[in-house]
């Protein structure tokens, strides 16, 4: 995925577009392409307003290209609460979660993509379990 906010960061500090490409790991048409369109829109003053996310920047230069997938996404909440019981797996929660979109008539993710949006849940969420003890009760060594 395209950084815009960083490319219009990096343009401000007037460094290369070849410099910005390199750095971003993306090619430098997409640069250019980048900087062409936030000078139209009004985008290459930095600072950024805080409120505008890398999808709304998207959202404003490319406003043509806002598509859905028409897919179900997956309540993440109760498949990570699932996931703290014994004998259940992704593949199962993945199954019901197959099931339930075929009873609304969705397009279900497939596996990959399950897993890899419940990943990104918990790096947002920084989903963590706790162990509920006293202090000094009991000692852990890894």
């Amino acid at each position: 995925m395209v950084n815009y906010r960083e490319i219009i960061r990096l343009k401000s500090l007037s460094h290369t577009k070849s410099h910005i490409a390199s750095s971003l790991k993306c090619s430098r048409n997409t640069v250019a392409e980048v900087c062409a369109l936030a000078e139209q829109h009004g985008l290459m003053y930095w600072p950024l307003p805080v409120e505008l996310f890398d999808d709304d920047i998207k959202n404003v230069l490319y406003p043509g290209r806002i598509t859905e997938s028409g897919r179900k996404m997956p309540d993440y909440d109760y498949v990570h609460k699932e996931l703290a019981r014994s004998d259940v797996t992704f593949t199962l929660l993945w199954c019901e979660y197959c099931e339930h979109c075929n009873i609304e008539k969705a397009i279900p993710y497939q596996y990959t993509q399950f897993c890899d949006h419940y990943k990104s849940f918990v790096y947002k969420t920084k989903a963590t379990m706790r162990i509920k003890r006293k202090p000094g009760e009991l000692m852990e060594v890894d």
